[in-house]
Protein backbone atom coordinates (compact mmCIF):
# COMPACT_ATOMS: atom_id res chain seq x y z
CA UNK A 1 0.00 0.00 0.00
CA UNK A 2 0.52 3.26 -0.58
CA UNK A 3 2.36 5.31 2.23
CA UNK A 4 0.21 8.18 2.56
CA UNK A 5 1.33 10.50 5.28
CA UNK A 6 4.49 10.84 2.85
CA UNK A 7 4.36 14.18 0.81
CA UNK A 8 3.22 16.72 2.78
CA UNK A 9 0.58 19.14 1.14
CA UNK A 10 0.71 17.42 -2.05
CA UNK A 11 4.14 19.04 -2.67
CA UNK A 12 7.69 17.26 -3.40
CA UNK A 13 11.23 19.33 -2.76
CA UNK A 14 12.69 19.18 -6.60
CA UNK A 15 16.64 19.61 -7.00
CA UNK A 16 16.81 21.20 -10.51
CA UNK A 17 19.64 21.99 -12.47
CA UNK A 18 19.50 25.21 -14.60
CA UNK A 19 20.87 27.00 -16.99
CA UNK A 20 21.34 30.88 -16.76
CA UNK A 21 18.27 31.41 -18.82
CA UNK A 22 16.56 29.61 -15.81
CA UNK A 23 15.58 26.70 -18.04
CA UNK A 24 16.46 22.85 -16.53
CA UNK A 25 19.26 21.53 -18.60
CA UNK A 26 20.42 18.14 -17.38
CA UNK A 27 18.14 15.25 -19.56
CA UNK A 28 17.46 13.45 -16.44
CA UNK A 29 16.32 16.11 -14.58
CA UNK A 30 13.68 17.12 -17.18
CA UNK A 31 12.72 13.30 -17.21
CA UNK A 32 12.38 13.41 -13.53
CA UNK A 33 10.42 16.56 -13.54
CA UNK A 34 8.16 15.17 -15.84
CA UNK A 35 7.72 12.01 -13.31
CA UNK A 36 6.81 14.08 -10.44
CA UNK A 37 4.37 16.24 -12.45
CA UNK A 38 2.79 12.91 -13.57
CA UNK A 39 2.40 11.70 -10.25
CA UNK A 40 0.20 14.51 -9.49
CA UNK A 41 2.27 16.48 -6.86
CA UNK A 42 3.60 19.67 -7.39
CA UNK A 43 7.19 20.83 -6.66
CA UNK A 44 9.02 23.31 -4.19
CA UNK A 45 11.98 23.88 -6.52
CA UNK A 46 15.41 24.36 -5.71
CA UNK A 47 17.18 26.27 -8.14
CA UNK A 48 20.66 26.34 -8.87
CA UNK A 49 23.60 24.96 -11.49
CA UNK A 50 26.64 22.47 -11.67
CA UNK A 51 28.90 24.15 -8.60
CA UNK A 52 27.93 24.06 -5.48
CA UNK A 53 25.21 21.04 -5.67
CA UNK A 54 26.86 19.17 -2.47
CA UNK A 55 26.24 22.11 -1.05
CA UNK A 56 22.70 22.80 -1.88
CA UNK A 57 21.74 19.27 -0.99
CA UNK A 58 23.91 19.39 2.65
CA UNK A 59 26.02 16.59 1.21
CA UNK A 60 23.89 13.94 0.55
CA UNK A 61 24.75 14.03 -3.53
CA UNK A 62 27.13 15.31 -6.22
CA UNK A 63 24.43 14.67 -8.62
CA UNK A 64 21.10 15.33 -9.56
CA UNK A 65 18.26 14.60 -9.55
CA UNK A 66 17.59 14.69 -6.09
CA UNK A 67 14.06 14.42 -5.11
CA UNK A 68 12.74 15.09 -0.73
CA UNK A 69 9.42 13.67 -0.03
CA UNK A 70 8.78 14.91 3.26
CA UNK A 71 12.12 14.35 4.84
CA UNK A 72 13.22 11.31 2.65
CA UNK A 73 16.17 11.76 0.08
CA UNK A 74 15.59 10.42 -3.10
CA UNK A 75 18.53 9.87 -5.78
CA UNK A 76 19.09 8.76 -9.33
CA UNK A 77 16.33 9.36 -12.16
CA UNK A 78 15.30 5.62 -12.28
CA UNK A 79 15.74 5.59 -8.25
CA UNK A 80 13.11 8.55 -8.14
CA UNK A 81 10.88 6.41 -10.56
CA UNK A 82 11.07 3.09 -8.93
CA UNK A 83 10.30 5.00 -5.14
CA UNK A 84 7.27 7.50 -6.86
CA UNK A 85 5.66 3.67 -8.41
CA UNK A 86 6.69 2.00 -4.84
CA UNK A 87 5.47 4.31 -2.79
CA UNK A 88 2.14 5.90 -4.50
CA UNK A 89 0.84 2.84 -6.50
CA UNK A 90 -2.22 4.87 -6.15
CA UNK A 91 -1.49 7.25 -8.53
CA UNK A 92 -0.79 7.08 -12.33
CA UNK A 93 1.94 4.51 -12.89
CA UNK A 94 5.15 5.65 -14.58
CA UNK A 95 6.36 2.27 -15.44
CA UNK A 96 2.91 0.28 -15.24
CA UNK A 97 4.75 -2.97 -16.20
CA UNK A 98 8.48 -4.33 -15.76
CA UNK A 99 8.47 -4.79 -19.48
CA UNK A 100 8.45 -0.66 -20.09
CA UNK A 101 11.37 -0.79 -17.55
CA UNK A 102 13.49 -2.62 -19.82
CA UNK A 103 12.05 -1.07 -23.09
CA UNK A 104 12.60 2.27 -21.82
CA UNK A 105 16.26 1.59 -21.54
CA UNK A 106 16.74 0.50 -24.71
CA UNK A 107 15.22 3.29 -26.59
CA UNK A 108 17.50 5.80 -24.28
CA UNK A 109 20.57 3.98 -25.23
CA UNK A 110 19.83 4.13 -28.84
CA UNK A 111 18.34 8.16 -28.18
CA UNK A 112 22.04 8.86 -26.74
CA UNK A 113 24.27 6.94 -29.23
CA UNK A 114 21.60 8.37 -32.09
CA UNK A 115 20.61 12.06 -30.95
CA UNK A 116 21.71 13.32 -27.66
CA UNK A 117 25.57 12.46 -27.78
CA UNK A 118 25.57 14.12 -31.46
CA UNK A 119 23.44 17.08 -30.32
CA UNK A 120 25.28 17.66 -27.16
CA UNK A 121 28.76 17.63 -29.62
CA UNK A 122 26.93 20.44 -31.91
CA UNK A 123 25.79 22.38 -29.13
CA UNK A 124 28.37 21.86 -26.18
CA UNK A 125 29.43 25.69 -26.61
CA UNK A 126 26.12 27.46 -26.38
CA UNK A 127 25.87 25.08 -23.36
CA UNK A 128 28.64 26.20 -21.89
CA UNK A 129 27.49 30.23 -22.92
CA UNK A 130 24.53 29.73 -21.64
CA UNK A 131 25.22 28.00 -18.05
CA UNK A 132 25.49 30.21 -14.97
CA UNK A 133 28.62 32.03 -14.59
CA UNK A 134 30.06 30.35 -12.49
CA UNK A 135 29.50 27.40 -14.00
CA UNK A 136 31.43 28.01 -17.13
CA UNK A 137 34.75 26.91 -15.68
CA UNK A 138 33.59 23.48 -14.34
CA UNK A 139 32.00 22.86 -17.90
CA UNK A 140 34.57 23.83 -19.87
CA UNK A 141 37.48 21.24 -18.06
CA UNK A 142 34.89 18.34 -17.43
CA UNK A 143 33.49 18.18 -21.15
CA UNK A 144 36.78 19.26 -23.08
CA UNK A 145 38.05 15.91 -20.77
CA UNK A 146 34.79 14.00 -21.90
CA UNK A 147 35.37 15.25 -25.09
CA UNK A 148 38.73 14.94 -26.05
CA UNK A 149 38.36 18.42 -28.01
CA UNK A 150 38.32 22.18 -26.73
CA UNK A 151 34.26 23.17 -26.84
CA UNK A 152 34.68 25.29 -29.95
CA UNK A 153 36.63 22.84 -32.04
CA UNK A 154 33.58 20.19 -31.14
CA UNK A 155 31.01 22.24 -32.08
CA UNK A 156 32.14 24.44 -35.33
CA UNK A 157 30.73 22.99 -38.19
CA UNK A 158 27.73 21.78 -36.63
CA UNK A 159 25.17 22.95 -39.81
CA UNK A 160 26.87 19.59 -41.58
CA UNK A 161 26.04 17.08 -39.03
CA UNK A 162 22.71 18.56 -37.63
CA UNK A 163 20.98 16.88 -41.01
CA UNK A 164 22.13 13.26 -40.54
CA UNK A 165 21.21 13.25 -36.78
CA UNK A 166 17.75 14.23 -38.05
CA UNK A 167 17.53 11.80 -40.48
CA UNK A 168 19.05 9.26 -37.76
CA UNK A 169 15.35 9.65 -35.64
CA UNK A 170 13.31 8.00 -38.35
CA UNK A 171 12.78 4.63 -36.35
CA UNK A 172 11.32 6.95 -33.09
CA UNK A 173 9.23 8.95 -35.53
CA UNK A 174 7.84 5.02 -37.36
CA UNK A 175 7.07 4.11 -33.35
CA UNK A 176 4.94 7.34 -33.05
CA UNK A 177 2.73 6.62 -36.34
CA UNK A 178 0.15 4.74 -35.06
CA UNK A 179 0.28 6.36 -31.08
CA UNK A 180 -0.05 9.95 -29.51
CA UNK A 181 2.36 8.53 -27.02
CA UNK A 182 4.89 5.93 -26.27
CA UNK A 183 2.88 4.81 -23.71
CA UNK A 184 -0.40 4.45 -25.89
CA UNK A 185 -3.68 6.93 -24.89
CA UNK A 186 -1.68 8.89 -22.56
CA UNK A 187 2.07 8.95 -21.59
CA UNK A 188 4.58 6.87 -19.45
CA UNK A 189 8.19 6.96 -17.85
CA UNK A 190 9.09 5.99 -22.03
CA UNK A 191 7.97 9.12 -22.85
CA UNK A 192 9.59 11.77 -20.25
CA UNK A 193 12.97 9.43 -20.54
CA UNK A 194 12.65 10.20 -24.19
CA UNK A 195 11.58 13.71 -23.82
CA UNK A 196 14.06 14.85 -21.64
CA UNK A 197 16.38 14.31 -24.41
CA UNK A 198 14.31 16.59 -26.73
CA UNK A 199 14.29 18.92 -24.20
CA UNK A 200 17.35 19.28 -23.04
CA UNK A 201 18.26 20.21 -26.62
CA UNK A 202 15.61 22.96 -26.18
CA UNK A 203 17.71 24.26 -23.62
CA UNK A 204 20.79 24.83 -25.54
CA UNK A 205 20.18 24.58 -29.07
CA UNK A 206 20.90 28.26 -30.40
CA UNK A 207 20.50 27.06 -33.85
CA UNK A 208 17.13 24.21 -34.58
CA UNK A 209 17.98 20.74 -35.01
CA UNK A 210 15.11 19.69 -36.60
CA UNK A 211 12.66 20.50 -39.67
CA UNK A 212 9.22 22.93 -39.22
CA UNK A 213 7.38 20.35 -40.54
CA UNK A 214 9.11 17.32 -38.71
CA UNK A 215 6.15 14.49 -37.99
CA UNK A 216 7.88 14.11 -34.26
CA UNK A 217 6.76 17.60 -33.93
CA UNK A 218 3.22 17.28 -32.64
CA UNK A 219 4.28 14.39 -30.36
CA UNK A 220 6.93 17.12 -28.88
CA UNK A 221 4.54 19.65 -28.13
CA UNK A 222 2.14 17.09 -27.07
CA UNK A 223 4.47 16.41 -24.19
CA UNK A 224 5.57 20.26 -23.76
CA UNK A 225 2.20 20.91 -23.08
CA UNK A 226 1.53 18.26 -20.08
CA UNK A 227 1.12 19.52 -16.55
CA UNK A 228 0.22 23.18 -17.44
CA UNK A 229 3.04 23.59 -19.90
CA UNK A 230 5.81 22.02 -18.27
CA UNK A 231 7.89 21.84 -21.40
CA UNK A 232 7.37 25.46 -22.22
CA UNK A 233 9.60 27.66 -20.46
CA UNK A 234 10.71 30.99 -21.62
CA UNK A 235 14.42 30.38 -21.54
CA UNK A 236 14.29 27.32 -23.99
CA UNK A 237 14.89 27.42 -27.98
CA UNK A 238 12.77 26.31 -30.88
CA UNK A 239 13.64 22.71 -31.61
CA UNK A 240 12.24 23.05 -35.12
CA UNK A 241 13.15 25.44 -37.98
CA UNK A 242 16.33 23.38 -39.49
CA UNK A 243 16.31 23.96 -43.40
CA UNK A 244 17.53 21.30 -45.79
CA UNK A 245 20.42 22.58 -48.16
CA UNK A 246 21.39 21.26 -51.64
CA UNK A 247 23.43 17.86 -50.62
CA UNK A 248 22.19 17.14 -46.99
CA UNK A 249 20.27 13.86 -46.72
CA UNK A 250 16.78 14.20 -46.25
CA UNK A 251 16.05 15.12 -42.96
CA UNK A 252 13.27 13.03 -42.52
CA UNK A 253 11.19 10.14 -44.54
CA UNK A 254 9.12 11.34 -46.90
CA UNK A 255 8.27 7.44 -48.44
CA UNK A 256 4.58 6.06 -47.16
CA UNK A 257 4.80 2.88 -45.15
CA UNK A 258 4.97 -0.10 -47.22
CA UNK A 259 6.51 -3.78 -46.39
CA UNK A 260 6.48 -6.15 -43.80
CA UNK A 261 7.70 -4.23 -41.05
CA UNK A 262 5.49 -1.31 -41.54
CA UNK A 263 2.07 -2.54 -43.04
CA UNK A 264 -0.33 -4.71 -41.75
CA UNK A 265 -1.40 -7.98 -43.74
CA UNK A 266 -4.74 -7.91 -44.10
CA UNK A 267 -4.98 -10.46 -47.23
CA UNK A 268 -3.54 -10.27 -50.20
CA UNK A 269 -4.70 -6.68 -51.52
CA UNK A 270 -2.46 -5.27 -48.54
CA UNK A 271 1.04 -7.33 -49.52
CA UNK A 272 0.37 -7.03 -53.70
CA UNK A 273 2.98 -3.77 -53.74
CA UNK A 274 5.50 -5.66 -51.96
CA UNK A 275 5.36 -8.83 -53.73
CA UNK A 276 5.47 -6.88 -57.30
CA UNK A 277 8.62 -5.18 -55.80
CA UNK A 278 10.21 -8.15 -54.92
CA UNK A 279 9.45 -10.22 -57.74
CA UNK A 280 10.40 -7.60 -60.70
CA UNK A 281 12.94 -9.39 -62.81
CA UNK A 282 16.01 -7.75 -62.86
CA UNK A 283 17.17 -5.43 -65.03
Amino acid sequence: MGHRHMAKNNRITFYDLALSTGATISPFVWATKFAVAHKGFEMDVVPGGFTGIMERTGGMSERLPAIVDDGKWVLDSWGIVEYLDATYPDRPMLVPHESVATLTRFLDTWLWNTATGPWMRCYCQDYRDLSLPQDHEYITRSRENMLGKTLEEMQAGREDRLPAISAALEFLRKSLRETPFLGGKTPNYADYRAMGNFMFTASVAKTPPLAEDDPLRPWIERCMDLFGGIGRHPGLFPLFGLKRREGDPELFSKMPPWGGQEVRNTGPASTSPETQRINQPKK
